[in-house]
């Protein structure tokens, strides 16, 4: 029997990899222009504008970047005063990090536009495909996360 070959149109790892770097690259240029963000800036700000403080371990694993990129980008925004580090209670290695005043203020302008983009790419889509996808990209990511 002949050994199956690598079609990449139809590798599903590659295809959403290709995805999500082409959605990724659409709102980088964006972002950098309008606000001075790289995408890694902006996803931090996105994940501690929905919340609570949270430290670089956590932002590593809401992220899905590795550490190096969220440590670069925590320092970046923190230069520019657009978050704030708290030292630890139980742990004085680690600090949370949270939006300053003037991180709060960017990300308030900066979420409008990400709802725009996101309802230029959902216009493609019936509600139903969209529901579809979502429920897709779920098992997806469970199904990564649990591969052994």
């Amino acid at each position: 029997m002949a050994a199956k070959k690598l079609n990449l149109d139809n590798f599903l790892p590659y295809r959403l990899s290709i995805a999500s770097n082409a959605l990724s690259e659409r709102i980088a240029a964006e972002y950098q222009n309008r606000f001075g963000l790289k995408i890694p800036e902006w996803r931090l700000m996105a994940v501690l504008g929905e919340g609570r403080p949270l430290t670089q371990r956590e932002l590593v694993a809401a992220t899905r970047m590795d550490k190096v990129t969220v440590n670069r980008a925590a320092k970046a925004l923190a230069d520019r005063q657009l978050i704030a580090r708290q030292a630890h209670e139980a742990d004085g290695r680690s600090h949370h990090l949270e939006l300053t005043e003037t991180g709060r203020s960017l990300y308030d302008a900066i979420v409008p536009a990400a709802l725009a983009s996101e309802a230029q790419l959902e216009a493609k889509l019936s509600a139903a495909e969209r529901a579809t996808l979502l429920a897709i990209l779920a098992k997806l990511t469970a199904a990564a996360e649990n591969y052994a």
